[in-house]
């Protein structure tokens, strides 16, 4: 009798620490929109994915280029457009980084350091936000590109990346924002992004209809914990029955 209040105790214990935990972990919706496969801009083929968290005030933005060995400039990311169903949604740039890669004239490259993107936002009146590098002051510079070939080359870049003084440097792959935007937490909704590529505006590629925001894997985990405690109490409640 003893072993079974001590069992019954455990698991309940168990169970809402795990859940309490939980719920402190999932106070941000995570969703991640990627470009199809075979979408092309320009005649060359664009890869890339946007990873926006969303918490109390707080848009945190992860954006990938993952078109490996570019041929064009056209293929560098140079903006997102992020819609909401909330058309009075407006924000500042926080902070941003990203690690400047210079590509020599013969497709080889050397990595700088991690420095500030120098991208801004802007508040769209139909209800987003546009992250973007054109009209800044970095501009033509530090547009994303992809990785390179597989032996570390950018083999295929033609004049417009490799050795081109104005685009150089770019910037390596991938590149994070922090956003203050008053009013948005866990519960807000994202509906879709627009990506755009290369140093002029319109080449753009409008990603909707991701999956509705899922809390941090640490939540889903700490979750699955409690399931398995309570499991183990009922297995060990049959055997002292």
């Amino acid at each position: 009798m003893f072993m079974r209040k001590m069992l019954t105790c455990f698991a309940v214990v168990l169970t809402c620490f795990c859940a309490g935990l939980g719920s402190n972990s999932a106070q941000a919706g995570m969703i991640t929109f990627t470009i199809p496969s075979g979408t092309t801009v320009g005649g060359q083929p664009v890869s890339a994915s946007a990873t926006i968290t969303t918490s109390n005030d707080t848009i945190s933005v992860t954006l990938n280029n993952t078109q490996a060995n570019p041929t064009s400039v056209i293929q560098a990311l140079s903006d997102l457009f992020i819609k909401f169903d909330n058309s009075q949604v407006a924000g500042s740039l926080t902070s941003s980084s990203a690690m400047e890669r210079t590509i020599a004239d013969n497709g080889s490259f050397t990595n700088g350091s991690t420095v500030s993107t120098g991208w801004e936002v802007d508040n769209i009146t139909s209800g987003g936000l546009r992250l973007h590098v054109l009209g800044t002051p970095p501009a033509p510079s530090h547009l994303i590109i992809g990785p390179p070939n597989g032996s570390n080359v950018y083999s295929n870049a033609n004049g417009s990346i490799a050795g081109n003084k104005p685009h150089n440097p770019f910037l390596a792959e991938s590149a994070t924002f922090e956003l203050n935007v008053p009013g948005v937490s866990a519960d807000t909704t994202i509906t879709g992004v627009t990506f755009s590529f290369g140093t002029t505006e319109g080449n753009n590629v409008p990603v909707g209809g991701g999956p509705p925001a899922v809390p941090e894997p640490a939540s889903v985990v700490l979750a699955g914990l409690g399931v398995m405690g309570f499991a183990a109490y009922r297995r060990f409640n049959r055997r002292l029955a």
